[in-house]
């Protein structure tokens, strides 16, 4: 599948990494050594700035920036709203936020909206029926005949099986063209208490919205980047569910995840990565571009470390995650576009990490 175009969109207003103080002051019901463990939490996770749907203001007190999130002590049991309040702001806000990215796209594109005959959309952060794919198809002139595909609560490395699914459909039929829409709305979730694995997923995850388009052989196109999103790879580790986990509670979806995954990824990804490599003649040395998905800074060391890279391979992960936090399965999207504005070489390999534990990976030629 040739890749068409590529689009981004962020909320307006973002969480700077000093609002860590006020948060462990008013919106946190852990101990009094996790309240000061917190700030030192948020700051390791190297994350400057996260943009969330939620805020109305990038400026001024928290309660006053939001109307999601009460101070803690604002009623007897109070721990946060409910799973009702999270996807009713799901259901709100996600729509608006794909529908800038789906328009950055398909301008980056080069062809009409009417020319889309497959729409696949990527999600783990809400639930609704109808959804934002038929937000999209009401707000554009996208055509009532589109085909749709959800893929939903996969985590992190979801937008790569969105493009699997993507990728799919332009081989199995020439003259499809196809746009892959993921919105992930993390900052719905943010919990109020828990231990050390919760607090460094409040300071991790963030809002963003990706959309991609691509096209079978036969599409008549204007324009195009030289990626062609060539194959795809899954691999789940033995007895590693409890590593990392994404469930549905009453008060929102709480993560959990694991000190012992980064040592786990490290072991367990570059055999399997060299493995899938040679199904296409390929060996690690020929990879020339890394798009990973930074699911916290300890990941990233460890990927590195069993790859055995330069710093400068990891940049733009590390940029990434520094200045728009983890926005799950959009994430390695937000890599791929400043690869492609740099005219990184290729091939490149995009990897995602997620519950299961699962890799997965998409190479990409010219």
């Amino acid at each position: 599948m040739r890749i068409l175009g590529l689009g981004t969109a962020l909320p307006e207003h973002a969480y700077q990494l000093e609002d860590r103080f006020e948060i462990a002051e008013h919106f946190f019901l852990g101990t009094e050594r996790e309240r000061k463990l917190l700030p030192v939490l948020y700051e390791r996770t190297g994350v400057k700035r996260r943009f969330s749907a939620v805020l109305n203001s990038s400026e001024g007190p928290l309660s006053e920036r939001q109307t999601l999130y009460l101070p803690r002590g604002s009623g007897p049991e109070y721990a946060g709203p409910s799973i009702t309040q999270r996807m009713e702001f799901f259901e709100e806000l996600s729509g608006p936020l794909a529908l800038q990215a789906v328009r950055n796209a398909i301008a980056d594109s080069g062809i009409s909206p009417e020319q889309i005959t497959h729409l696949v959309t990527v999600s783990c952060t809400g639930f609704s029926a109808p959804g934002f794919d038929l937000y999209l198809l009401r707000e554009t002139p996208l055509l009532p005949s589109v085909q749709r595909t959800h893929v939903g609560f996969m985590g992190c490395h979801g937008g790569l099986n969105g493009l699997r699914v993507a990728r799919a459909i332009a081989e199995s039929d020439p003259n499809a063209s196809v746009l892959l829409c993921a919105t992930e709305l993390c900052s719905l979730h943010y919990q109020y208490q828990g231990g050390a694995d919760q607090i460094v997923s409040n300071a991790l995850f963030a809002d963003g919205s990706i959309a991609l388009v691509g096209a079978g052989q036969a599409v008549q196109r204007s324009k195009s980047t030289s990626w062609i999103a060539k194959d795809s790879a899954s691999h789940v580790i033995p007895e590693s569910d409890d590593m990392m986990t994404w469930k549905v509670r009453k008060l929102g979806f709480e993560m959990s995840l694991s000190p012992k995954l980064p040592q786990l990824i490290e072991e367990q990804v570059r055999p399997w990565l060299e493995g899938w490599l040679a199904e296409h003649q390929l060996q690690l040395d020929d990879i020339k571009s890394w798009a990973v998905h930074p699911g916290g800074p300890r990941i990233l060391s460890s990927f590195q470390k069993a790859m055995q890279l330069p710093d400068e391979a990891l940049a733009h992960s590390r940029y990434v995650l520094q200045n728009f936090g983890n926005m799950s399965s959009t994430t390695v999207f937000f890599i791929i576009q400043r690869m492609l504005e740099e005219q990184s070489q290729l091939p490149c390999l995009s990897i995602g990490f997620g519950p299961g534990i699962t890799i997965e990976a998409a190479l990409f030629i010219d």
